[in-house]
């Protein structure tokens, strides 16, 4: 056994990946465990974040609390002078190296299953490559431990053993495939038959918002349809060549690189394969992880009642290994050279020593989360389910049969009016195609490592713990006979998991309406219908002809409206400026002035009864906090003009005269409508000074989507399903006004004109 000191305690590493999960838990021990070890770290800057001002601040993140805690502040910050060399830059193209390096312990990576496959081999592959470059022109001769990853032994059974892989796969020419492919992608997804399906799609679905709106629903769905080619390349040439996913293929080409450029040029290495890195069993404290892991979205699904069946098996072994096992193993590996030209193999791993079965696995977490249950969005209790493990193709067929009646609800629910109670319908419809997404994902990426039968052997692993003296091991040990799994999952490991302790305990609220400054640089913006008062277009239609008729010709007007229902059903449904267009030309052939005193002397009071008072009440506060209060409206003027007291500006549309001075049924200029209103709304806040990102716009319908995109506060009112998930996704306040004014718009009234 040996003894102290250790070999790594006066040795100079240098560290990739050190703000990853295992990098900074590596760092960590270096700088705990062997305190006259230097550290230089290659890390990229982020956006105006230097790679200094990085580590910076990682240094205050929990994993180095304790560690904090015991030096001081100063003596983290003499650390941080005299410990700790940051080099800028990353694997893309790695910077000069120093020539006096002791030890390499290559950590990054992009664990990641379902990435394009350009990206998985420029991180895994190439990344490897830049490096060894550099520490070749470095000239110097360091121990490399390239931490690689079990499951490199692909789609296998039996045990995976602690040696180099056998292929004969030549990872360049994959390297160059995989590079290629995206120009490829880029090319097909701008030939006619894939644009053209994409903006068929994005029309049907974004067509009321404005062509501006569609052309970019266009081009992020191609983006989309690139990055999905991207990634089923990755996947299935993944499985053409035998590993489930990109990752563990890239990472099994990664090896190859280490081999053939590192150790096949004179120089020792040591691979170190984990299997799925979990939360820390003792250090630096128990329980300590940084963001979700490979299970951890199974088990928070799990226990919030997400996963009613999951395609597994109960005997399948769940390899899972504590982080602070991992960084124990791979500082003793680093610490332990093999020959030169003889790499070693480290496979870190639970599955034939100490195995952790689905079965056991399940029942474990059922019995947790029974015992310290979650509560859903309305504060009830989650009652987790009971696996039976049924066949994949069962499961398979539940998911689909549930897929299909969300579809079915979606465009039931599209065409229903819009309503507090439609919007309730429509979040919980949401959250349940979120939930089915997210098992969609955990079905694909997962399945492989619920389903798989291959064990790793952990014998080399074994040898280095068991070379430690006792008191090392108590320290630094990695045996794991130790780990009791159901002591580790319910008591220091779920506890844990990112996202569990922050469940509500409550329903989820909309974010509130903005506080109203005190400002006079700023506007608020109003739409009428729908939004100020709750008519229509077709509802106003009906008051004027009602009142501008003998009762005699309302069954004739009311059955030509109905009439022409369809065709205007079908013009809202495509354009809001075409409905108004379409709609307007009934009233070919009236005279204005005629309708102006049919609407002042019978139309006007009902429009204002109409009119809701949460609106009346909101104008009279931005009047009050002297914002400049606008109207306006892709109807014409006579229908908005009754309105004008309640308002700084009123913009509206007119209709086209003709020479006997009738209406001619064409709009005089187009309607004042989504994408023409946001370039009114500009140009408005431009020539009277005013600032949008600080203005207030209230619209009902996705059509007003781009005028409201341009203020800094915009509000839903009433809105319809295709706005209500645009301003849920993006946190708009969503307000539900339903009370008209009635007989209280009078004092109201008086109030916003300054009268008594």
């Amino acid at each position: 056994m040996r003894g102290m000191p250790h070999p790594l305690d006066k040795a100079h590493v240098l560290l990739t990946g050190a703000t990853g999960f295992v990098g900074q838990a590596v760092l960590e021990r270096l700088l705990s465990g062997h305190p006259d070890a230097h550290v230089t770290l290659l890390v990229r800057p982020r956006g105006d974040i230097t790679a200094a001002q990085r580590v910076a601040k990682l240094l205050r993140k929990p994993v180095f609390r304790p560690w904090r805690e015991t030096v001081g502040n100063e003596g983290a910050e003499a650390a941080l002078r005299d410990r700790i060399s940051v080099i800028e830059g990353d694997l893309g193209a790695v910077p000069e190296l120093p020539g006096d390096l002791d030890v390499v312990i290559h950590s990054a990576s992009t664990v990641s299953f379902d990435l394009p496959i350009d990206e998985a081999f420029v991180a895994n592959v190439a990344g490897p490559a830049s490096l060894y470059e550099a520490l070749q022109a470095a000239g110097g001769d360091p121990h490399v431990v390239h931490v690689s990853t079990a499951y490199v032994a692909g789609a296998r059974k039996g045990v995976a053993e602690e040696r180099s892989l056998d292929h004969e796969i030549d990872h360049l020419r994959e390297l160059d495939f995989a590079v290629a492919a995206r120009a490829a992608a880029e090319n097909d997804s701008r030939t006619p038959a894939i644009l053209g399906d994409l903006n068929q799609q994005a029309v049907a679905e974004h067509r009321r918002a404005g062509p501006r709106a569609v052309a970019a629903a266009t081009e992020a769905l191609r983006q989309e349809w690139v990055t999905e080619r991207l990634v089923d390349a990755g996947r299935i040439r993944a499985q053409s060549l035998g590993w489930p996913d990109v990752y563990t293929f890239t990472k099994a080409m990664g090896e190859r690189v280490a081999e053939g450029m590192w150790a096949g040029a004179g120089h020792r290495l040591s691979v170190l394969r984990p299997t799925i890195i979990e939360s820390a069993l003792r250090h630096p404290f128990p329980g300590w992880i940084d963001g979700f892991k490979v299970a951890d979205p199974l088990i928070a699904a799990y226990g919030r009642g997400m996963l009613p069946e999951f395609p597994a098996l109960a005997d399948t072994v769940l390899d899972i290994i504590p982080v602070d096992f991992v960084v124990n193993a791979t500082l003793e590996a680093a610490a332990t050279p093999p020959p030169v030209e003889e790499p070693a193999y480290y496979q870190v791993s639970s599955s034939v020593t100490n195995p952790l079965r689905i079965g056991q696995l399940v029942s474990t977490v059922r019995e947790y989360f029974s015992e310290n249950p979650l509560t859903d969005h309305d504060g009830s209790r989650v009652s987790v389910p009971a696996w039976s493990f049924p066949h994949p193709r069962a499961v398979e067929r539940a998911l689909r049969r549930r897929e299909s009646a969300v579809s079915v609800a979606d465009k039931a629910l599209s065409k229903l009016p819009a309503t507090a109670r439609t919007r309730g319908w429509i979040k919980g419809l949401d959250r349940t195609r979120k939930d089915l997404v997210r098992l969609r994902k955990f079905t694909s990426l997962y399945q492989p490592y619920t389903q798989t039968e291959v064990t790793f052997d952990d014998a080399r692993v074994r040898e280095l713990h068991f070379a430690l003296s006792e008191e090392e091991r108590a320290d630094r040990g990695f045996d794991v006979t130790d780990i009791d799994w159901r002591h580790y999952l319910q008591s220091v490991h779920i506890p844990n998991v990112p996202g569990l302790l922050r469940q509500s305990g409550g329903p989820s609220k909309a974010p509130a309406p903005a506080a109203l400054p005190e400002r006079t640089d700023v506007l608020a913006v109003f739409d009428l219908q729908r939004t100020l008062a709750s008519a229509t277009l077709v509802e106003q239609y009906l008051w004027v002809e009602l009142a501008a008729h003998p009762p005699s010709r309302w069954p004739r007007s009311l059955a030509g409206l109905v009439a022409s229902a369809p065709r205007f059903l079908q013009a809202e449904r495509r354009d809001r400026a075409d409905f108004i267009r379409t709609f307007m030309r009934r009233y070919a052939g009236v005279d204005p002035e005629v309708l102006r005193e049919v609407i002042a002397r019978e139309v006007t009071p009902s429009m204002r009864r109409d009119v809701f008072l949460d609106a009346m009440r909101r104008v009279q506060a931005h009047r009050a906090a002297g914002h400049r209060t606008v109207l306006v409206s892709g109807e014409i003027d006579v229908f908005v003009e009754p309105f004008a007291p309640l308002f700084d500006d009123v913009v509206a549309g007119s209709m086209e005269v003709g020479e006997d001075g009738l209406w001619t049924g064409h709009l005089e200029t187009s309607p004042l409508v989504g994408e023409a209103r946001a370039a009114w709304l500009r140009r408005y806040a431009r020539e009277h000074d005013m600032d949008l990102e600080g203005s207030f716009a209230y619209g009902d319908a996705y059509a007003d989507r781009p005028w409201l995109d341009v203020v800094g506060n915009p509000h839903a009112v009433n809105p319809d399903a295709s706005l209500y998930r645009y301003a849920h996704a993006r946190r708009w306040p969503v307000l539900t006004w339903t009370e008209t004014a009635e007989s209280r718009v009078v004092p109201v009234l008086r109030s916003l004109r300054g009268g008594s």
